[in-house]
C-alpha cells in the first residue's frame, strides 16, 4: 500500500538548487516525494540537493531519462542506488531495460518512459511511430516489466488500459497533471486533473508548475492532497 501523501512527487522544475531548497521549505510536510530533473542537473548542487532531501525523510525522483549503450545506463542506474535515489527514468529498448534492472539495488525503482506528455498522435507519426499511442504505451510497459524494471512513466489517458491489460504490479507514475480541467500548456497535450488520474489508477502523480507558480505553493499542494485522498476514497486505492 501506499501512502497517500507520498503519491503526490512535487517536481522541483526551477533553475538552481537554492530555488528548490526554497521551494521545498515553503512546501514543508504538505510534500514528502521530490522530483529532481535535467534542469537542477546543469545547476550546481544538484546530488548535495538530493542527500539533502533524502536526510530530511524525503522520497527522490530523478529523472533523467538515461539513454545509451545499456553498460552505460547501468552504471549510471548504479550510482544513482548508491546515492538513495528511490525512482529513476530510462529510454531505450529491452537491452538498455534489462541492464537498468540488474544495476539497481536498495529502494531504487527504475522506471521505463513511455510516450511523453508533451507528445500526441501528430508527433508520434512525425518520428515515424505508425501506431496508436495506447499501443505503444502498453507494448513499453509489458516489455519494461519483462526486463525486470518496476513501472512506467505514462500519461493519465494511458493508465485506465495499462491496469485492465498490464500486470497489477507495474508501478504507474504519471505526470501532466493539471489541478483543472482542461488546462493546457503549449508543450502538455496530454493532461488530466489528479482525481481523474487516480481513478485511472495512476499510483503517484507528478505536479510541477501548478504548485511552483501559485500564488501559495504550500496551500495548492494541500488542496492536491485533499483531492488525491478524496479520490482514493471514492475509488478504492488502485495499489
Amino acid at each position: 500500500m501506499i501512502p497517500a501523501q507520498e503519491r503526490l512527487i512535487a517536481a522541483l522544475d526551477v533553475p538552481s538548487t537554492d530555488d528548490a531548497r526554497r521551494l521545498v521549505a515553503t512546501l514543508g510536510d504538505a510534500v514528502s516525494f521530490y522530483k529532481i530533473g535535467m534542469e537542477l542537473l546543469m545547476a550546481p548542487g544538484f546530488f548535495e540537493l538530493l542527500a539533502s532531501l533524502k536526510a530530511d525523510g524525503n522520497k527522490v525522483f530523478v529523472d533523467l531519462k538515461f539513454f545509451d549503450i545499456p553498460e552505460t545506463v547501468a552504471r549510471a542506474v548504479r550510482n544513482l542506488s548508491e546515492r538513495g535515489a528511490d525512482f529513476c527514468t530510462i529510454h531505450g529498448n529491452q537491452s538498455i531495460m534489462e541492464a537498468a534492472a540488474k544495476a539497481k539495488s536498495g529502494t531504487t525503482k527504475v522506471l521505463a518512459v513511455t510516450a511523453l506528455t508533451s507528445l500526441d498522435q501528430g508527433d508520434l507519426d512525425d518520428l515515424g511511430f505508425r501506431c496508436d499511442i495506447a499501443d505503444l504505451v502498453l507494448s513499453r510497459a509489458r516489455r519494461s516489466l519483462a526486463a525486470g524494471c518496476d513501472g512506467v512513466v505514462s500519461s493519465g489517458l494511458e493508465v485506465e488500459r495499462l491496469r485492465r491489460e498490464a500486470p497489477r504490479e507495474l508501478i504507474c507514475v504519471t505526470p501532466g497533471i493539471r489541478p483543472v480541467e482542461n488546462r493546457l500548456e503549449a508543450d502538455q497535450k496530454r493532461v488530466m486533473t489528479p482525481s481523474a488520474a487516480i481513478h485511472a489508477g495512476a499510483d503517484y502523480l507528478v505536479i510541477g508548475r501548478p504548485i511552483r507558480d501559485a500564488v501559495d505553493p504550500r496551500a495548492m499542494a494541500l488542496q492536491i492532497q485533499a483531492e488525491i485522498a478524496a479520490a482514493l476514497n471514492t475509488a478504492g486505492s488502485p495499489s
